[in-house]
């Protein structure tokens, strides 16, 4: 588990982070994913087990004979089949059991769909320099996985405006240092391109909510679970929502003074009034 942990441990931490380097994230997992099948292959079994004989020899721990016959415990040992060795249990039921779990886990979270909008993330950052944008081949990645929120017209819109918006942002000086989407969109919207350039501004919030399949989300769970006890049962909809904000965005929430607060009660009271 301490090999399995060392290879996964820089994707656990890219993608805690809050504000995601997506093209780092991209090849995070394609490079985990050939580092754990080749720990899993024949040289990576190879390689595991000397150097846990190495650790067994230095601690005078007994090291089992490979060729020797192991014996399922319970009811497995009935329909054991024969030949079963001390080799074969250790590498195939442990060793490689415990790597295609990984494995299958990776494949799980970064699917074919993910790897694919993650892929298109990568070309709209102005960072990258565009270098890898082609707004037919977004278009056709849109129309693919995000049907029920553009239609066809809407489709053909949105390849003009992204060609658009690739000759703004390579030109424009608050825009061609973004390095995520999270600041692009912020960008988009402080400026007013989000209402020229809505159907890119519609394609980056979609996007955005790529990073619920990382550790945030996983946090506003455990969260909910502390917040909705046996004893908070009946708690509305509303107070629960506006619970998990204070509690998830505590940092944005920390900045937001008495004043504040003061000053946004009074605009609420003026525009009832107003009403």
């Amino acid at each position: 588990m301490r090999e399995i942990f060392e290879i996964t441990e820089h994707l656990g931490q890219a993608l805690q982070k809050k504000s995601q380097d997506i093209v780092n994230a991209i090849w995070l997992v394609k490079s985990t994913k050939i580092l754990l099948e080749q720990m899993r292959s024949d040289d990576g079994w190879e390689t595991f087990y000397l150097t846990v004989f190495e650790f067994c020899m230095e601690h005078d721990v007994v090291v089992p004979n490979m060729e020797e016959t192991y014996i399922l415990r319970g009811g497995r040992a009935r329909r054991q089949p024969n030949h079963f060795t001390n080799e074969h249990y250790f590498r195939v039921e442990i060793f490689r059991a415990t790597i295609d779990t990984q494995l299958a886990e990776l494949t799980l979270k970064f699917n074919e769909k993910v790897m694919d909008l993650l892929s298109l993330s990568v070309t709209l950052i102005p960072k990258n320099g565009f270098a890898s944008f082609q707004a037919t081949e977004i278009c056709k990645v849109v129309e693919k996985y995000y049907p029920a929120d553009f239609n066809q017209q809407e489709i053909f819109g949105l390849e003009g405006q992204l060609k658009h918006f690739v000759a703004d942002a390579s030109k424009s000086e608050d825009m061609k240092n973004i390095a995520t989407l999270v600041e692009l969109y912020q960008c988009l919207v402080q400026t007013g391109r989000h209402r020229i350039l809505n159907l890119v501004d519609r394609l980056i919030r979609l996007l955005v909510t790529l990073l619920a399949s990382t550790a945030s989300a996983e946090r506003a769970f455990s969260i909910l679970k502390i917040l909705k006890t046996r004893l908070r049962n009946k708690m509305d909809d509303g107070y629960l929502a506006n619970s998990l904000l204070v509690h998830v965005e505590g940092e944005t929430v920390g900045n937001y003074t008495y004043e504040d607060i003061i000053a946004d009660f009074k605009d609420m009271k003026d525009i009832r009034a107003d009403l």
